[in-house]
């Protein structure tokens, strides 16, 4: 196949929601379709069941949530499909934030009974910023939940998004019977069943007599009135309007049940986008260019806990990736060659001699990468836009056990690297602070340091308000300003200097008393 033919058939995107929503049985649903695994795994384990293909880490396991972005790469038809799944929970949603640089489209998962909630909203914004186009999937039909014009309203007005239904639920519940696919005109029954394929009523349009047969006379009337109100109040679907990210089209589901999950997947590789565009620093990169390039967005540390290994997820955005061909790396100027890098099935992973724009690579980290970093075939280009943001909690980090502190070190500066959290060094008593977003990062901290590394921490608090980075073209008022500020000074893990204010009051007054000094809340700067 030519570069082009390959680009084509490649659909990169990322599955996003608010935890509990359903985003990772919908993704072992999406693997079971395309052949990937055989029997769908889920989400909260016990001894009997299996657990999610994407839910690797042993914390995941235990806790029934992701808190790792996971890759999974497999064909279906003739499309090569990339699903990223996220972790929902807002204590990891930099990780989100970071994974949604390299997709082309996202599928929301929204609860039908709890509707629109805040992290989907967040994830939403961070979308249109960058005219990301989008899928709802409502899911959770086998359950009581509400109306679905009401879900229809709500996501319109909390999302900021016109929406477009591709499918219609008959019923909701108990009674749920199954769903009209609007895109296909079909019919689909619904029989609970957590492997197996619902059945396919063949139809020729919404008047057929087979649908009043299927569903009963009330129903379809109920149906042909619902449909009806669709095609009164929606404008019909323009494929462009949802590339451009102004409408997205809604489905309707139940994932655990493997129901309407197929319209989803078929409708989605039709009409969803290949690989875009992506900008640098420099220019516009076209993902039909020959020349390579592509960035990393993210690195996982110990995904073979056996190798203590680490490997940086990148993205590919031109020209074709081979292996142990040389690349440039841009930030140190090194030509590198990658010798196995990998195509992933979340924790498996498999050598490949090659990938194209779209793709998610690993390749073995041994401490060269960083989050952002750029790899090209020789030009200089420079990707943007993976920042990292302030943190807004803070505790000390102790070793509990002084026999352990080189496994310790390792550990802190590994998890480090996967941007999990950041770490300061306190300038004024040379204690290590840690900051995260969320309070469950330092729960995952503390067992991924104990359970790969061997080491163990201790956690003291801390009372800060908030890091931030300052510099200034004024060296002296630098100088004052560090002098005044001693106790609060810190490091970054790359030397730069970071104020830690105690609260918004001395943050405030910091800014209006040193006019000369700028403070920056993300590290990107």
């Amino acid at each position: 196949m030519s570069l082009n033919e390959e680009i084509a058939r490649r659909r990169t995107f990322a599955i996003i929601s608010h935890p509990d929503a359903g985003k990772t049985t919908l993704t072992e649903k999406l693997l079971l379709f395309g052949g990937a695994i055989h029997v769908a795994g889920a989400v909260k384990s016990n001894k009997i069941k299996k657990t999610a293909t994407s839910d690797w880490m042993e914390i995941e396991k235990q806790r029934g949530i992701s808190v790792a972005t996971s890759v999974m790469g497999f064909n279906y038809g003739d499309y090569k499909i990339n699903i990223l799944d996220t972790p929902g929970h807002q204590d990891f949603a930099e990780d989100t934030y970071r994974t949604l640089t390299a997709v082309d489209s996202v599928i929301i998962v929204v609860d039908v009974a709890k509707g629109v909630e805040r992290q989907t909203r967040k994830l939403m914004e961070v979308c249109r910023m960058r005219n990301t186009p989008v899928i709802i999937f409502v899911n959770k039909l086998d359950r009581e939940g509400r109306d679905p014009f009401d879900i229809l309203d709500e996501l319109e007005s909390e999302l900021k998004i016109k929406v477009r239904p591709l499918s219609w639920p008959i019923n909701i519940g108990e009674k749920f019977k199954g769903v009209y696919n609007i895109f296909e005109h079909s019919l689909d029954l619904f029989t609970p069943d957590k492997q197996r394929v619902s059945e396919r009523v063949e139809i020729d349009s919404v008047d057929d007599p087979r649908i009043d047969e299927a569903v009963g006379e009330t129903d379809a009337a109920k149906l042909r009135e619902d449909l009806e109100l669709i095609e009164g109040v929606y404008p019909d679907f323009d494929v462009n309007e949802y590339l451009e990210g102004q409408v997205a089209p809604v489905f309707f589901g139940s994932a655990l049940n493997t129901f309407g999950v197929k319209e989803l997947l078929d409708c989605f590789v039709k009409i969803a986008p290949a690989p875009r565009p992506t900008q640098s620093e420099e220019r516009l990169i076209e993902p039909q260019e020959e020349g390579f390039s592509g960035f990393v967005f993210k690195i996982h540390a110990n995904m073979d806990p056996n190798h203590r290994s680490c490997i940086a997820f990148v993205k590919i955005c031109s020209g074709k990736f081979e292996r142990n061909a040389p690349y440039k790396h841009m930030r140190t100027g090194k030509t590198l060659k990658f010798a196995a890098p990998t195509a992933f099935m979340a924790q498996k992973k498999n050598v490949v001699d090659e990938a194209y724009p779209g793709d998610i690579v690993g390749i073995p980290d041994t401490g060269n990468f960083k989050i952002g970093d750029t790899l090209t075939s020789g030009e200089n280009l420079h990707f943007k836009g993976l920042p990292s943001f302030s943190p807004e909690m803070f505790k000390y980090i102790e070793n509990a056990d002084p026999m352990k502190s080189k496994q310790l070190d390792k550990g802190v500066q590994q998890l480090m690297d996967e941007g999990v959290a950041q770490l300061f060094t306190n300038q004024f008593n040379g204690r290590r602070i840690i900051g995260t977003v969320g309070q469950l990062q330092f729960e995952v901290i503390q067992y991924r340091l104990e359970h790969e590394y061997g080491a163990q921490c201790r956690w003291e608090p801390i009372s800060l308000y908030k890091a931030c980075w300052i510099e200034s073209d004024d060296v002296e008022a630098l100088a004052a300003f560090k002098k005044r500020k001693f106790q609060f000074m810190a490091t970054d893990r790359e030397g730069r200097d970071v104020f830690l204010a105690d609260s918004n009051y001395v943050l405030q007054m910091a800014q209006s008393d040193f006019p000369k000094i700028r403070f920056h809340f993300t590290s990107e700067f």
